[in-house]
């Protein structure tokens, strides 16, 4: 590796709290853009386009897996983790990646999937081979009952047992997705060593942070005890679809382990050189929240992690948010929570809440306000809806088990449309390994760009606002409250107070504004001012933002 090409790669000053608060674009490698025709996007296709991302004036880039891969679950199972994949380009094209990025001031994080590998990584190939090689204890490998059955009764997210037989070890391996994603076993040191390697390498070249697929589910219970089933009750579709018999158990041991804890307090110390940072992803329908906080309390753990509470099918109310950040508060006030209102994972939020213009636009003001981080997922500030993707173009294997019920997570990675002037959106010259949706031809990023009242429009204004408020970006919250449909609550940094609220209904709403003298702002937000009587009339969907006058 050029290592001054690395270092003349780095971000021009180190700000080690540059996390807190930042607004952090995804980007879907294969769905970004196509620099080759090949109907798949790719690294220099990003390159390209990074002056866009730049306009809308976030502070980093995340970028989903671009590693070495076979692709049955589309890079989030890696053969290879310290080089890229043929066909999203080589790490010179990564390089480039990572100087241009840096170049318009936005820091870059990689996606990394440390909790299992592709069944065909040399480090599985060799582990299956037989039960005493230098790698046998890599993966997680346990003996059949004596009928045969396997280990335990865990579950995997994309369907049936979290066992696989191997007929070489004459063993079951653990795998908590496709069958050929087996999970590493952390309980290895080696293992651990291993994985810190890949991370100081991609450190080494440049990277800003990390964001870390499936956090918890990195240990696993050593003992392989059953988990319990969860009552019908308690059940939730957060995680896995309704029609998945994962929501049927509660996930006491296949996960969330507490040996976790010193694995990524390490991950941390390979961090903490370079001033980089992480955001985890906690997947758990029950506990999401409380190991979000567990995570990312302290100063030796994650800077950042996310859980699923606002990426469910139901659009959350004033109340819901209430709950949400009242238990935050509870579990994780020594924490730093990252939102995000869409992903790769979940249909896009267009969809699942039915949102119109209005509602996009107050939805993303809301998220621009709300103490944390935020993350927004390519094509949200083009305001998407979910592409409705027939079952013979469908590529997601989660898609085609539980089809027709779930129809996995295609509809929100389908091509990026940059413009309207031919059926591929100006994403690729040849055939795109997803159809583009003929609906979002109709908001691409040239159409919009020429739109003084497109949603694109809104996105930087909001992000900008943000970054224009440190109360917003870096300040503590007081006590949210519901009154009726309208979210309220103040945020404070130093000497700077902002009074937020939003009205998330179709009805208009009056509140009584809190004491002291309030001066309108964001009325580029279209936000709407007190009145001299102290009263607070909100139209629908319409926010308030008011900054604090100094008595």
């Amino acid at each position: 590796m050029n290592v001054a090409k690395t270092k003349a790669a780095q971000m021009p000053a180190m700000d080690r709290d540059w996390w807190r608060g930042a607004v952090i674009y995804q980007i879907y490698p294969r769905s970004y853009q196509d620099s080759n025709g090949d109907g798949i996007g790719d690294l220099l296709g990003i390159a390209q386009r990074l002056p866009y991302v730049a306009s809308l004036g976030v502070d980093a880039i995340w970028i989903s897996p671009f590693f070495t891969s076979p692709m049955k679950d589309f890079g989030y199972d890696v053969s290879n983790y310290c080089d890229v994949d043929p066909m999203f380009g080589s790490l010179a094209d990564f390089d480039s990646v990572v100087q241009t990025a840096h170049q318009h001031g936005m820091r870059v994080m990689i996606d990394l999937v440390l909790s299992h590998t592709s069944d065909q990584h040399p480090w599985f190939q060799q582990s299956r081979a037989s039960r005493d090689n230098d790698r046998a204890n890599w993966y997680v490998w346990a003996d059949a009952k004596p009928d045969g059955t396997p280990p335990n009764n865990w579950l995997s997210i994309f369907g049936g047992p979290a066992w696989q037989w191997d007929a070489r070890r004459e063993q079951y391996y653990l795998h908590n997705f496709l069958t050929s994603q087996p999970d590493l076993n952390f309980h290895e040191p080696a293992v651990q060593d291993a994985l810190l390697d890949v991370a100081q390498f991609w450190l080494d070249r440049g990277v800003d942070g990390f964001r870390l697929d499936t956090i918890n589910f990195y240990m696993h219970d050593a003992q392989l005890r059953d988990n319990p089933a969860l009552p019908p009750e308690q059940r939730n579709a957060t995680i896995a679809p309704s029609v998945n018999p994962y929501n049927h158990q509660e996930h006491l041991y296949d996960k969330n382990q507490p040996e976790n804890l010193e694995f990524l307090r390490c991950l941390r110390a390979v961090m903490e050189p370079y001033g980089a940072a992480a955001v985890g992803e906690v997947g758990d329908a029950q506990r999401g929240l409380e190991i979000m906080g567990e995570y990312t309390a302290g100063d030796d753990l994650m800077q950042m992690c996310y859980a699923f509470e606002f990426l469910g099918n139901a659009r959350p109310s004033a109340q819901d948010i209430v709950s949400v950040m009242d238990r935050v508060d509870e579990v994780a006030s020594d924490g730093w929570p990252c939102w995000a209102f869409s992903n790769h994972d979940v249909t896009r939020h267009a969809t699942r809440w039915d949102l119109d213009h209005g509602g996009l636009k107050v939805m993303t003001t809301l998220l621009m306000c709300l103490r944390g981080s935020a993350c927004i997922y390519q094509g949200e500030e083009l305001g998407l809806r979910e592409a409705d993707v027939a079952f013979e173009d469908l590529q997601d294997p989660y898609g085609i088990e539980f089809w027709p019920e779930f129809k996995g997570r295609d509809g929100c990675r389908t091509p990026m449309v940059w413009e309207a002037s031919n059926q591929n959106g100006g994403f690729t010259t040849g055939m795109p390994w997803l159809p583009v949706s003929h609906d979002h031809l109709q908001r691409s990023v040239t159409q919009q760009e020429e739109d003084p009242s497109a949603i694109l429009h809104h996105y930087r204004r909001a992000i900008a606002f943000r970054h224009a408020h440190p109360a917003l970006a870096k300040g503590a919250h007081d006590k949210m409250r519901a009154t009726g449909t309208v979210l309220h609550f103040t945020r404070s940094f130093e000497n700077q107070t902002v009074f937020c609220a939003f009205n998330l209904s179709d009805d208009p709403a009056v509140l009584d504004m809190p004491a002291g003298t309030w001066a309108q702002i964001g009325m580029e937000l279209g936000s709407a001012g007190p009145q001299p009587d102290g009263k607070l009339h909100l139209g629908p969907w319409q926010p308030c933002l008011a900054l604090k006058m100094k008595s």
